[in-house]
């Protein structure tokens, strides 16, 4: 009687990417890193686990309830990273006296998070973030929308808009209104101005003892349109008197400013009041990035991309590394939401979601009998010209081959039998054109380049 086999099958909350998600995926991080990279910006890694001390601090908040901790075979209290910041405060403690400052950091990895798991939702996802840290200098933050427009250029995104805020203005404004002890449920009300409506959010400051009167006042503010100019000469119009909205209407300025210097279009950034994000943790300028465009579910219904909400978002904060350290490091940094960002290209039918299952585009077939030293040959001059190329492992018969270069997502298909070495050509099949065409071998790396479109 043979052993039971154990059923294959996957943890709740956890997925497996075959290729045809793994390749679009790693093209996203291969092409962040290349954007981080270009500004300057280092890569760091941390350990997935940390003593839970670290991860959780004087524990008791909400990251308490999704963390996952265990006792390790040491007996230590640990747990799995839930995000790449914390990991990263613990990092500059250690680190930034030997490294110095400012320090421009970029981190990418998976984090755990046991939460409940939705569309798009997983228990186990990646984050991809950057920061700099140690400067309290505006250039930094500008620097930052620079980064988060080029990476999302470089993404091949024509309709984005990068929606700023700074958290000076919204803590004037509540100053102003003499509101101040009730920031936090004000804001967090504010930020669901969007999603709740304006008759929800009035009820929820409510609650938290703010007038009828000083919640108009500030979703006034928060629901102000118009140019950017507009936005911020309204903001000075209404609460110019108060010097924290004033330095936090400057900070803008000179953001939109040097953007525009820069060469960012106008309309890439907006100034958006009603934008608070994380709540005890950013103190300046925020931003969050939303998609443009629209696109159209198997039902034929069509929705804006901008539903999936924002898939790069970050800030400025005054003090990365309290826990941890008597050295005050302010930073900014963001981080782009992979696994969203990926749900909104798949529905955008983005052409990085071709459905391939192949990382290389030419499939090099073989014939019965064939040179094999020759084919590999001329995979590997392909390769040295920049051109992934696969060859078939076996010489079946071309039907099989070319159905598994159909299966797999290849582009191109190699063929070089007998009569075509004796003649110095090979044939290419454009499996997307469905032509075939009888090409020199002195021109075949040419040739193979202009088909696929380099």
């Amino acid at each position: 009687m043979g052993q039971k086999l154990i059923e294959p099958r996957t943890l709740r909350g956890f997925r497996d990417y075959p290729p045809a998600l793994m390749i679009p995926r790693e093209r996203v991080l291969e092409t962040a890193r290349a954007v981080y990279r270009s500004y300057g910006f280092a890569p760091i890694d941390t350990p997935a686990m940390e003593y839970a001390e670290v991860l959780l601090g004087k524990g008791g908040g909400e990251n308490d309830k999704i963390v996952y901790r265990f006792r390790d075979h040491g007996d230590r209290d640990v747990a799995l990273r839930f995000d790449l910041t914390v990991p990263f405060a613990r990092f500059s403690a250690q680190h930034i006296p030997q490294l110095g400052v400012p320090f421009k950091r970029y981190a990418m990895g998976p984090v755990w998070r046991g939460e409940n798991t939705g569309h798009g939702r997983y228990r186990e996802f990646w984050q991809c973030d950057f920061d700099t840290i140690g400067t309290t200098a505006n250039a930094s933050d500008i620097e930052t929308v620079l980064v988060i427009h080029d990476l999302f250029t470089a993404l091949q995104f024509e309709q984005f808009t990068i929606r700023v805020n700074n958290r000076l203005v919204l803590n004037g404004l509540l100053e102003s209104l003499h509101l101040a002890e009730q920031s936090v449920p004000v804001l967090r009300a504010i930020d669901k101005l969007e999603k709740a409506g304006r008759d929800k959010v009035i009820a929820e400051m409510a609650e938290a003892g703010v007038t009828a009167e000083q919640a108009e006042k500030v979703l006034l503010l928060a629901e102000t349109t118009g140019t950017n100019r507009a936005v911020l000469d309204r903001i000075l119009t209404v609460f110019g008197t108060n010097a924290t909205v004033v330095e936090g209407v400057r900070r803008l300025r000179e953001l939109l400013e040097v953007a525009a210097t820069a060469g960012v279009p106008e309309d890439r950034i907006k100034i958006d009041l009603s934008i608070a994000r994380g709540l005890d943790y950013y103190t300046g300028t925020i931003f969050e990035t939303v998609l443009g465009g629209d696109y159209t579910d198997d039902k034929g219904k069509t929705y804006p991309l901008a539903g999936f909400g924002s898939v790069c978002s970050g800030g400025r904060y005054d003090n990365l590394a309290s826990l941890y350290t008597k050295q005050v490091l302010p930073g900014v940094g963001a981080s782009l939401g992979v696994d969203r960002l990926l749900a909104a290209m798949e529905a955008a039918q983005h052409p990085w979601l071709s459905g391939a299952s192949t990382p290389a585009p030419v499939l090099i077939t073989q014939f019965p009998g064939g040179p094999l030293g020759a084919y590999q040959q001329m995979a590997r001059a392909l390769r040295a010209a920049g051109i992934a190329t696969e060859v078939y492992p076996e010489a079946k018969k071309l039907g099989a081959q070319f159905q598994y270069a159909d299966k797999r997502g290849f582009r191109l298909v190699l063929i070089a039998g007998p009569d075509d070495f004796a003649q110095g050509v090979w044939q290419v099949k454009d499996l997307a054109k469905s032509e075939q065409t009888s090409v020199a071998q002195a021109d075949l790396i040419a040739h193979v380049r202009v088909c696929l479109g380099g």
